[in-house]
């Protein structure tokens, strides 16, 4: 599922706040700044800090 593009325009990433990738296919947002990524769930970013995991690759 497309995130809105506005959204993903204001979205920051909540540890560092660099600017987030969108990785449809792996349904996650990706940190361009830290690697940290939050998983998008039903259609719903979860920008908690508690459900980041490092990023697979930067």
């Amino acid at each position: 599922m497309a995130l809105d593009e506005r959204l993903l325009e204001i979205l920051v990433c909540p540890s560092c706040h660099g600017s987030l990738e969108h990785k449809e296919r792996r349904r996650v947002l990706v940190c361009v700044d830290c690697g940290l990524q939050f998983p998008v769930r039903d259609g719903i970013p979860v920008m908690l800090l508690d459900e980041a995991t490092p990023s697979r690759r930067r």
